[in-house]
Formats: structure tokens, C-alpha cells, sequence
């Protein structure tokens, strides 16, 4: 038997591991700024604070000298998106094809005419010889 190592003593186990009230976890809630520069911090911690006033969390961090900043985060609630619909896309998909269809068909039927007005730069000769 090792002597360093614990035995399975009692002396030895920690207690809140054991225990079946481990440590409360709460969601700490301020008022605003004030309140999150307020909240009261051990040094090289951090934290974050639900602001009650708006939809911002505080990160409060503390140096090892204790001294606090507090940061703003805006916050929303989580939107999922709505499921795609697969049927939809496909009629919207076959419109388009025979819209693209008929469009083709209608230029095969129209024919383009030649351009028969041309410029006739005799008509406008001028003093300054560029025409």
C-alpha cells in the first residue's frame, strides 16, 4: 500500500463529491451597468450577468489585482428557420422553365429587319471639313 495515496477512508473523500447537494448553479440577473459593476467579484474571475433592464449579458472579468471590467453582449432569442418545402421550389422551378421555354419559342418567330436608316454624310457637309 502506497502510503501517499489516499485509502478509501472516509477521512480521505471529499465530501461534496459524495454528496447528493452538490453547488447551487443560478443564473446571476442585474440591473443594467451599475449592477454589473457592482456585482462583487473575487480576483482572476469571470462571470457572466443577465442584464434585466435589456437584452445585453455582462462578462465580468476581474485581473489579479481584483480590478473589474465589464463588457456588453446583445442577446436574442434563437430563431430556428423555417423548413425548406421541397414541392414549392419545384413548381416555382417549372414555372421558370416554361416561362424560359416560351421565351424561346417567341424569338424564333420574330425575325429582325435590317436597319435601312444609315447616315448620309453628304447631306451634311460643313465649313470645318470633318464631314
Amino acid at each position: 500500500m502506497n502510503p501517499y495515496l489516499p485509502n478509501n477512508n472516509s477521512l480521505y473523500q471529499n465530501p461534496y463529491l459524495s454528496s447528493p447537494y452538490q453547488n447551487k448553479l443560478d443564473i446571476v440577473h442585474v440591473n443594467g451597468e451599475n449592477g454589473a459593476k457592482a456585482y462583487q467579484m473575487p480576483a482572476n474571475s469571470n462571470t457572466l450577468l443577465l442584464d434585466d433592464t435589456a437584452p445585453i449579458v455582462w462578462l465580468a472579468q476581474t485581473d489579479g489585482a481584483g480590478y473589474k471590467t465589464v463588457t456588453p453582449y446583445s442577446i436574442t432569442p434563437y430563431k430556428p428557420e423555417p423548413p425548406v418545402d421541397i414541392k414549392e421550389l419545384e413548381n416555382r422551378i417549372t414555372k421558370l422553365e416554361d416561362l424560359l421555354n416560351d421565351k424561346s419559342k417567341q424569338s424564333d418567330v420574330i425575325k429582325a429587319e435590317p436597319h435601312t436608316d444609315t447616315w448620309k454624310s453628304s447631306e451634311y457637309k460643313t465649313d470645318d471639313k470633318y464631314f
